[in-house]
């Protein structure tokens, strides 16, 4: 019978190293740094170094298993593939790294056929470690978690994140302002991964998302699920819209749901 936790030590074991060297090059990386899609996605030579100490190490543990990263891309440019594949986002959450914000992690999962069996995402500025095994459950530094008990919506802390591109922010925006009457409140840290960790420790009651890549959500999601939420992935929930992640206690999920595609989630 296959065993994820294996992996698990191994994912935890180079998010630590690959934290380390994003800590200690913090001071020149944020320097110089380049754009991606827009001006304000950024990408820092750190997060290049971070991505490639991690494809390094891989190849020396676990030779001959493909990786995908959110720099460097791999197999199926983002989509689901058959087989063990390591999916690695060198820094989630680059915009706090540059501004000195201590929310953001390296995150390392390994998925089998295109779902994730073992992750940990690191926070390099506190040393915390989440970690998850299908059928295992999922921990904060050896600590189990478990999603919050909450069952009324209206009570409810809901985490959410923004897209780069200005037309498609403001769509998200106007959606978010639907739903702030329908809960106790609304946070956006920015950080996936650390988001939907938080979930898991019932620190928020649900996260959702759109545009996520498959290295935002694939050892984030898979702490929440094994911590009790219910989770969607991109392409499971059109009526949030394809590219939605959702994570929520399962108190609130349904009612999060249908809130959500009230306030015209899909369409954004």
């Amino acid at each position: 019978m296959f065993d994820p936790r294996p992996l698990v030590d191994i994912a935890t074991a180079i998010g630590r190293e690959a934290g380390a060297l994003v800590q200690r090059m913090r001071a020149s990386a944020v320097v110089s740094f380049d754009t991606k899609s827009t001006s304000t996605d950024v990408v820092t030579a750190a997060d290049r170094a971070s991505e490639q100490l991690v494809r390094t190490r891989l190849s020396e543990l676990r030779p001959g298993e493909p990786v995908l990263g959110e720099e460097e891309g791999g197999p199926g440019d983002g989509a689901a593939v058959e087989g063990l594949t390591w999916v690695v986002d060198p820094i989630d959450g680059t915009v706090n790294y540059l501004y000195g914000i201590p929310w953001y992690s390296v995150s390392i999962a390994a998925q089998l056929d295109g779902e994730s069996v073992a992750g940990a995402v690191v926070e390099p500025a506190t040393g915390r470690v989440w970690t998850a095994a299908r059928g295992y459950g999922s921990y904060l530094d050896g600590a189990p978690l478990r999603v919050s008990a909450t069952t009324d919506l209206s009570l409810s802390l809901l985490g959410y994140g923004f897209a780069y591109r200005p037309e498609r922010r403001q769509r998200q925006a106007d959606a978010w302002a639907r739903m702030s009457t329908r809960v106790r409140d609304l946070r956006r840290a920015g950080a996936a991964s650390l988001d939907l960790c938080s979930v898991a420790a019932g620190r928020l009651d649900a996260y959702t998302e759109h545009g996520l890549g498959r290295w935002d959500w694939a050892a984030g999601a898979l702490i929440a699920a094994e911590a009790g939420a219910v989770v969607r992935l991109p392409g499971s929930s059109p009526e949030l819209g394809e590219d939605a992640t959702f994570a929520a206690a399962p108190g609130i999920a349904d009612a999060l749901y249908g809130a959500l595609s009230e306030s015209g989630f899909g369409e954004v």
